[in-house]
């Protein structure tokens, strides 16, 4: 099969095209013939090595976190699906490899793909999907009348976010460039900073929560600064925390790293009465199910910028590091 693996770690590194043999199925896998997969920036960070310390992937190795495709066989263990279902999936972390035409996946981080989307367009969902749910529903518990701002509302996470808000009766905020004002309105927002021209810091006040996406750290500092006392950072750029090197099962020597990193953001929290929450999602195929009956409900709908083939995956992923792209971008395989 065609796969295009990290040989070594840099940014500068680009991703290789090899054939490799079809993967082995163990008693609770299956082998899924992807046909599209999801590019995320993820994706990018994991071939730079950002996330070694914490993720060891030993090169080489294939890249890639989302599919969507059909099952091809199924290990001796395995209840839930069958050959030829179709499915898509954020793939569980050390079982990455989703830029391949092949892919064995545990079943419980799959779901049965929604039946009014295309393989494109559900390979676009699941990381994106996944992230939005486990910050605003898992963690973040919104209610209807609560007020949420999302941070980068035109992105992959942004566009889906916005929608399930909405749907969850929140009032939406967001920022984004002025040429995206009107697109991200209909998506649901309520009301659109654009990030160029205002300072949203301005313009927001007393928000239950806040989803951070942006690196820059004094777009930290103002986001505590306009939480409620007892409101909820959840942020999908770090710094990483203690909690998630005790959720990843990390040694102390890294946990005592992450209490060191997160130490300025959790006293920005505290003086803000406030709580911060770093959320490195996790592959979880009930999840997905429950985002699979909002799909096909008609309440989320895919948001896809490009679609590029198997051959041009160094493309899309360059595409995604330019932080141009408007919802998602997903590579054809088959």
């Amino acid at each position: 099969m065609r796969a295009f693996i990290v040989k070594s770690y840099g940014k500068k590194e680009k991703l290789h095209l090899i054939e490799l043999p079809e993967p082995m199925v163990k008693e609770n896998e299956v082998l899924v013939q992807i046909h599209s997969a999801g590019v995320n920036l993820l994706d990018s960070l994991i071939k730079n090595g950002d996330f070694k310390l914490f993720l060891p992937y030993k090169p080489p190795f294939v890249n890639g976190h989302d599919l969507a495709g059909v099952v091809t066989k199924v290990g001796s263990n395995v209840g839930r699906f069958k050959i030829g279902d179709e499915v898509y999936s954020r793939v569980g972390d050390h079982r990455i490899g989703t830029f391949a035409e092949y892919i064995a996946v545990n079943e419980g981080d799959l779901a049965l793909k929604p039946k009014n989307l295309t393989m494109d367009e559900a390979g676009s969902i699941p990381l994106v999907g996944l992230t939005a749910w486990q910050a605003l529903v898992e963690i973040g518990q919104i209610k209807k009348g609560q007020k949420v701002f999302i941070q980068a509302g035109s992105g992959g996470v942004g566009t889906f976010a916005i929608q399930l808000a909405k749907h969850l009766g929140a009032y939406v905020a967001t920022t984004t460039s002025s040429a995206n004002t009107d697109w991200v309105k209909k998506l649901g927002a309520d009301l659109v900073i654009d990030y160029k021209t205002e300072d949203f810091e301005t313009k927001l006040k007393d928000y239950d929560l806040v989803l951070h996406s942006n690196r820059d750290p004094k777009v930290l500092e103002k986001s505590f600064r306009i939480l409620r006392s007892g409101g909820q950072l959840i942020s999908l750029v770090g710094p990483p925390t203690p909690e998630f090197a005790q959720e990843l099962g990390l040694p102390w020597y890294l946990k005592l790293v992450t209490k060191l990193l997160s130490f300025g953001a959790k006293k920005k929290a505290k003086k803000a009465n406030s709580s911060f929450r770093f959320l490195f999602m996790r592959a979880d195929g009930n999840q997905l199910a429950k985002i699979t009956s909002l799909i096909e409900s008609g309440v989320i709908k895919p948001v896809i910028d490009k679609i590029f083939p198997i051959e041009q995956t160094n493309e899309a992923l360059a595409y995604v590091e330019s932080g141009r792209a408007k919802g998602k971008v997903v590579i054809k395989i088959k």
